[in-house]
């Protein structure tokens, strides 16, 4: 893979970090009357200088041939490209550590376009369980309409109950993706990158080897960096800690130039790019992304660490409370850089309990997403996991009792004030 443009950047040997390139990298405010914000290019179509150059730019986008060396696409179309959208996939790749990145309409569009440009009838795909819910509903539901054969692997069973399923994915036919959501949603169970990857290499046939392709969502771009762990392809929901405001769907791959290029032309015909004004907001939001997780982070770890004393919580599934025997514990060490902001507890009791706490709430909003500036708090087993077979939830511990909890930047003193009252109630049952 080439260096990233973006490794390049410094100050004499001074290397500028991300949230310093956030403020203007892959802009030139020279471009647009001296602006010094990226406008927004509220436009459906581009100019050619020539013939010969619009039907060079159209070859590049859809791939029909590899470009020159020093050749870049030009702007053609806002499905294909615009100002907008490539100041944003600039950026992101320097989040991503990546050679390159392509966004997307929603995070469900990012997943979709990229199983859809590696995976035909016939072939098979591994994937971690459980998954956010609506890619569960593509993977068992939608793409076996098409003749595409999904196999899960339970992610609590660690390395041995991969490689185990991936033997009985194989018998079924050529595994051409693997795909995995760690840490998983509502769980925190881990997958281990590097060994997907090495599982990649020995189900290669000739040098052509299934991708491994991570959902990075929970933990967001600063927590873990996939690609740096083995993974070709890093996905994520740019809704949640990217966008970090709740006023914006967005999604992204980020690869490497060889991996992204099938997705981008899948992007092409399926028109699953975000619009200029979503980038827009996009970019608006990256400037101020690190404050915000750290923050998110921060006021985490005390909310947990309150759950897990209170005599009202059966259970804290928060990945920094893992116990140095459990087999987690290694993968997360190697492989995270903070538990993040999103995880989840279980009450005493079952569904009545949750559903009592989560009513009583008085700040805290009842909501289904997370990383936004807000806390927010959910039941998976009803909402976001409300397609998962009811044996399916009770294999991978996802029970009526569990709450999930999306920390947000308020004073953690006044979130713990919440959940206690809130927990207060069942004591009283």
């Amino acid at each position: 893979m080439s260096t990233p443009a973006y490794r390049k950047r410094s100050i004499g040997s001074h290397a500028l970090q991300p949230s310093t390139l956030m403020m203007g990298y892959g802009y030139d405010p020279a471009l647009s009357e001296g602006a010094i914000k990226p406008p927004l290019f509220q436009t459906s179509t581009f100019l050619f200088s020539s013939a010969e150059e619009g039907k060079a730019f159209f070859e590049i986008a859809y791939g029909l041939r590899e470009k020159r060396e020093g050749e870049e696409l030009g702007l053609i179309y806002s499905r294909i490209n615009n100002p907008n959208l490539e100041v944003l996939e600039d950026r992101l790749a320097v989040l991503d550590r990546a050679e390159a990145s392509a966004s997307f309409a929603s995070g469900m569009a990012a997943i979709s376009t990229a199983l859809w440009a590696f995976n035909r009838p016939g072939d098979v795909i591994l994937y971690s369980e459980p998954v956010y819910g609506g890619t569960e509903y593509l993977l068992k539901h939608i793409l076996p309409q098409f003749g595409i054969r999904t196999v899960g692997f339970a992610a609590e069973g660690g390395c041995e109950a991969m490689h185990a399923v991936a033997r009985e994915a194989a018998a079924l036919g050529p595994v051409t993706s693997i795909y995995i959501e760690t840490p998983a949603n509502p769980t925190g169970g881990l997958v281990d990158i590097a060994e997907a990857r090495k599982l990649s290499e020995s189900l290669a046939k000739g040098d052509k080897r299934p991708p491994v392709l991570v959902d990075n969502t929970m933990l967001g771009p600063l927590c873990q960096f996939p690609l740096d762990l083995g993974a070709d392809l890093s996905i994520m929901s740019l809704t949640k800690y990217v966008g970090g405001h709740s006023d914006v769907i967005g999604g992204s791959v980020s690869a490497s130039g060889e991996w992204l290029a099938p997705v981008k032309v899948m992007r092409t015909i399926l028109g699953t790019m975000p619009d200029p004004h979503t980038c827009w907001l996009i970019m608006r939001s990256l400037e101020t992304l690190h404050l915000r997780m750290r923050e998110c982070v921060s006021n985490a770890r005390r909310v947990a660490a309150f759950l897990a004393e209170h005599p009202m919580v059966a259970s804290v599934w928060y990945l920094e409370h893992l116990p140095a025997d459990h087999p987690d514990r290694a993968v997360y060490e190697k492989q995270c850089l903070s538990a993040g902001s999103t995880f989840a507890f279980e009450v005493v009791g079952g569904e009545a309990e949750a559903f009592r706490v989560l009513n009583a709430l008085q700040h805290i909003k009842l909501a289904v997403s997370l990383g936004g500036t807000e806390t927010l708090a959910s039941h998976p087993s009803s909402m976001t996991h409300s397609d998962f077979a009811s044996e399916d939830k009770r294999r991978l511990s996802i029970s009526d009792a569990l709450i999930r909890v999306a920390v947000g930047v308020e004073d953690a003193d006044d979130l713990i004030a919440d959940l206690a009252q809130a927990l207060a109630g069942l004591s009283s049952l």
